[in-house]
């Protein structure tokens, strides 16, 4: 991941939530993501959560599902954190 979040998803989080997001909170979370994280279905459900609660916003069990899905078929790697941002606010 880039050293510097894009302002665009930090923008994204801020209209969808009505909240903003502090780029350090968001470098904080992603400092504990590993490889293993994107690859393990626990560890990503876990990811999800934390992002969750974070951005004040709840998510269903359903979305955590479809995340997931969309994670695993993306084949998505840990040095895309923004991508999946931006798959979550969506």
């Amino acid at each position: 991941m880039s050293k510097n979040i894009s302002k665009d998803v930090l923008n994204a989080v801020k209209k969808k939530t009505g909240r903003p997001i502090s780029e350090k909170a968001v470098k904080k979370l992603a400092s504990g993501v590993t490889p293993k994280t994107m690859q393990s279905e626990a560890e990503l459900r876990k990811l999800i959560k934390q992002v969750s609660a974070m951005a004040k916003v709840p998510v269903t069990e359903e979305t955590v599902n479809e995340i997931v899905s969309a994670v695993k078929k993306s084949g998505m790697n840990m040095n895309n954190m923004e991508s999946l941002m931006k798959m979550m606010m969506k």
